[in-house]
């Protein structure tokens, strides 16, 4: 039998980069990170020492499983077949993937043996002059020569011994320093259940490598063939498989690649947003600190002027003051101490005096206010391209010179929304030119004083305010508009609510003829009449009034109310006239 085989793979994509350890062609337990000791191949074709494998910790699930596992291990490939019965199964997660791994009945040592790690391991420990590698029959020397018939690695003392047997004299035994160049050295693959024998045949019916006293005894009968005969058949169809998987591989090489392109991408993409941001938060923190700047400077520019303007007239009060007491003073003085004589001499002088300081005109309150208001919310304007909030007022909302506008201040309908605009001025009569001021307004019934018309302020945040309310009842309504509490400049005022506004039933129409297409029946509210029996007005005829009109009320006016009562006078037919 012929022990040269064709490769099992016809091929090998590259792997990715990012591979984990633990793959068929490594050599190092991803847990100990030593070299395999009794590789066990998971399902998820991770390797992992059997030691590391005992040592994780187990779970435990219930399972409906039979006699056949899908796990693949060498221990239960010769169980007997079972019938399904609930049973807890227990597992464990491949430390590398963390995919769940169902422990087969004799449990991890039960999982298939890695033989090519094995072989790996074995080719690694050549490369290091066979550091780590002991004999195959003491297990307790180093190795130093290998048998190349029994596949078997040798220390020195079982080497000569091996020699001296009859049955293996001939054996080839080479050192093992000229085996560095070889591929693969691995150790012949026993049968799990007759450790005595090569598994060198393979099972047809059940599908796995088997011995020569397998096929005697519990696969007698079964169809079977050198695994020499059988590799072909079987790599052929590995080998299909792989490239259905393959094209797999390389679309997720591509799309890792996109992901990592578009991973680059984002992050330069989140570098140059950042970057905007900070420009434009940058920009716009210089661009409030310089509005800052400029409301400090203003602010001080205001306490300069209104200190100035207190201290001006604080001097020209002291200087009154002086005058006056001087004055006061000298006055007294003549009066108590001077003599007629003295009097009458200097009279001319002091009445002269006294009744200037008497006609000069001063203030007798500080001639400036210390209202002076920061608005956080009004517009500012721009300020480095960047629109900023806040300014400062020290206009002061008088309450006397603010006016009422609107032409729904004195009449109104019910039912319908009248509204009105309330401009606040300061005491120069200047726009406030902003909003926040304190507005009450009340529209009270005449009649019913307890029973308020509810209204809506709306601040429109440049010293207007726009005031609305709908009356739900004709008759007389008193409107109080106060600003700061105080009535402002024709407050209070009355309104008068009429009934809601008629809309015209009838046509707006030069005549009755032409409107109603020439029906004689037809009327109209002018009272106008043709010859011929015709009951509504005509171009020229008695009665037309000689202009367009409404024809259910006789109104001129398009836009009017319609003053028809739906009385005898005005019958139904003439109400319903087309305008053609």
């Amino acid at each position: 039998m012929s022990e040269n085989r064709k490769p099992l793979l016809g091929f090998v994509g590259k792997l990715p980069s990012g591979t984990a350890l633990g793959n068929s062609g490594k050599t190092h337990c991803p847990l100990c990170m030593g070299l395999f000791k009794a590789p066990r191949l998971l399902p998820c074709l991770h390797t992992v020492c059997t030691t590391c494998l005992e040592q994780l910790e187990p779970y435990s699930v219930v399972d409906i499983r039979g006699g056949d596992s899908d796990t693949s291990s060498e221990g239960s490939i010769f169980q007997e077949l079972k019938p399904p019965s609930l049973q807890p199964q227990i597992g464990i997660l491949c430390p590398v993937c963390d995919t769940q791994v169902d422990l087969p009945m004799g449990g991890v040592k039960a999982l298939t043996i890695d033989h090519l790690a094995i072989n790996d391991v074995m080719l690694e420990s050549l490369r290091g002059e066979g550091q780590g590698l002991v004999c195959d029959l003491c297990s307790d020397r180093e190795v130093e020569k290998r048998c190349q018939t029994c596949r078997a690695n040798l220390c020195h003392f079982c080497c000569q011994a091996h020699r001296r047997q009859k049955k293996t004299t001939y054996h080839t035994v080479v050192d093992l320093k000229d085996l560095k160049g070889y591929s693969r050295i691995g150790k012949p693959i026993l049968c799990p259940v007759h450790p005595a024998e090569e598994l060198r045949l393979f099972c047809e019916l059940c599908d796995r490598p088997v011995c020569r006293d397998c096929v005697v005894g519990e696969h007698r009968e079964h169809p079977y063939d050198f695994a020499s005969n059988v590799i072909h058949k079987h790599g052929d169809s590995v080998r299909e498989l792989l490239r259905g998987t393959q094209p797999h591989v390389e679309a997720l090489e591509e799309a890792l690649a996109q992901i990592t392109e578009m991973n680059s991408a984002l992050q330069k993409r989140v570098e140059a947003v950042a970057a905007d941001v900070r420009t434009f938060s940058e920009g716009y923190i210089k661009a409030i600190e310089e509005h800052r700047d400029r409301l400090l400077k203003q602010l001080e520019d205001i306490r300069v002027q209104k200190e100035n303007s207190l201290q001006l007239q604080k001097a020209q009060l002291e200087q009154l003051l002086a005058d006056m007491r001087t004055g006061v003073e000298f006055t007294e003085h003549l009066l108590t101490s001077g003599s007629d004589l003295e009097i009458l001499i200097t009279k001319g002088v002091v009445v002269e005096r006294l009744t200037k300081l008497n006609k000069v005109e001063y203030s007798a309150h500080p001639g400036v206010n210390d209202k002076i208001r920061f608005s956080p919310q009004q517009r500012a304007g721009r300020c480095r391209g960047y629109e900023v909030y806040g300014t400062i007022n020290t206009k002061e909302v008088d309450p006397a010179k603010c006016v009422l506008q609107g032409e729904d201040l004195h009449r109104a309908r019910e039912k319908q929304t009248a509204s009105f605009t309330l401009l606040c001025k300061d005491a120069a009569g200047e726009s406030m030119g902003r909003g926040g001021d304190s507005v009450h307004v009340a529209v009270v019934p005449k009649d019913k004083k307890d029973s308020p018309v509810r209204t809506l302020v709306q601040d429109n945040k440049d010293g207007t305010y726009y005031v609305s309310y709908t009356p739900k009842e004709p008759g007389i309504y008193t409107v109080l508009v106060c600003v700061k509490e105080q009535h402002v400049q024709g407050s209070p005022f009355t309104v008068t609510v009429r009934k809601r506004h008629r809309s015209h039933t009838g046509v707006f129409h030069c005549c009755t003829f032409c409107s109603s297409g020439g029906q004689k029946t037809a009327r109209c509210a002018c009272g106008g009449t043709m010859p011929g029996g015709y009951l509504g007005c005509g171009h020229g005829h008695k009665g037309h009034p000689g202009r367009p009109h409404w024809s259910c009320c006789g109104k001129f006016a398009e836009k009017s109310e319609c003053t028809w009562t739906g009385g005898e006078s005005a019958p139904r037919s003439l109400l319903r006239t087309v305008a053609l």
